[in-house]
């Protein structure tokens, strides 16, 4: 029996990247895919708890999908509880943009969906897709323009790997970054510090009033090893991700600041 595939993402239902990660999967596994119905990214690991979460069956490129009115991480929930569909795996993606370094594991919806998955006990991939034109990310996800063809094939091969093989001790998620030309091989990296040199731009609305846009470019690059410098070198990032955020490192230095007497 083929193993079976919770397919989700943060871009929304109709994006080109949802389809282009069902391609790669289908000949592989048993696939569902449920999924926000509307563009869900920078919403991170948050969920729906003061209104209801709609699911709607809908068809789509001739598949029967579920359409959720809500988050990545309540489509996530509502595939596992509400629809008992018992998945091997979660695979969230491709995501359109690069969910590269601390910053996007942490605010990422593509990223949510995945944790989520993995702290309800399946284990999860992420997969994104570079970018060149940052803009991208902000038009209508049905008609990205840049070929998947690459992506299909290194979605596949992932899923394949990790499918055969398990994933390694203390290993939650594997998040997978692939850059926009890919011209060499896969490198398993760390997470870099900094992706966006954050700021913010001032702007007055037609009565005078202030309001602002958080904005900022991307870092050019960041260390050796790190998923920042493997994408800038056209490798693909693969990074293993962990849902314990304890800083162990700092756990003895507490003791003494606290039992200090």
């Amino acid at each position: 029996m083929k193993p079976k595939i919770l397919l989700t993402n943060d871009d929304g239902i109709t994006s080109a990247g949802l389809w282009a990660a069902y391609r790669a999967l289908s000949p592989i596994a048993d696939v569902t895919v449920v999924a926000p119905s509307s563009q869900q990214s920078a919403v991170g690991r948050s969920i729906s708890i003061f209104e209801p979460i709609r699911a709607n069956k809908v068809i789509i490129e001739g598949v029967e999908v579920y359409s959720i009115g809500g988050k990545p991480t309540d489509a996530v929930i509502i595939g596992l509880y509400g629809l008992n569909l018992a998945p091997d795996l979660v695979v969230s993606g491709i995501n359109i943009g690069e969910n590269l370094s601390f910053e996007s594991v942490m605010t990422s919806g593509t990223m949510g969906a995945a944790l989520e998955a993995s702290n309800q006990g399946t284990p999860a991939i992420a997969f994104s897709l570079q970018v060149e034109d940052q803009g991208d990310k902000f038009d209508d996800p049905r008609f990205f323009e840049h070929s998947f063809d690459e992506a299909v094939d290194v979605v596949q091969m992932v899923t394949k790997r990790l499918l055969k093989h398990g994933f390694p001790r203390d290993t939650h998620v594997i998040n997978v970054n692939i850059p926009s030309r890919l011209t060499g091989g896969f490198e398993i990296t760390r997470l870099a510090e900094k992706l966006f040199h954050t700021g913010v731009e001032r702007r007055l609305d037609p009565r005078g009033r202030p309001y602002y846009w958080i904005d900022g470019p991307l870092y050019e690059d960041a260390g050796e090893g790190t998923d920042v410098h493997a994408i800038r070198k056209g490798n693909v990032s693969v990074t293993p991700i962990t849902l314990d955020c304890t800083a162990f490192g700092g756990m003895d230095p507490l003791s003494e600041i606290f039992n200090d007497g």
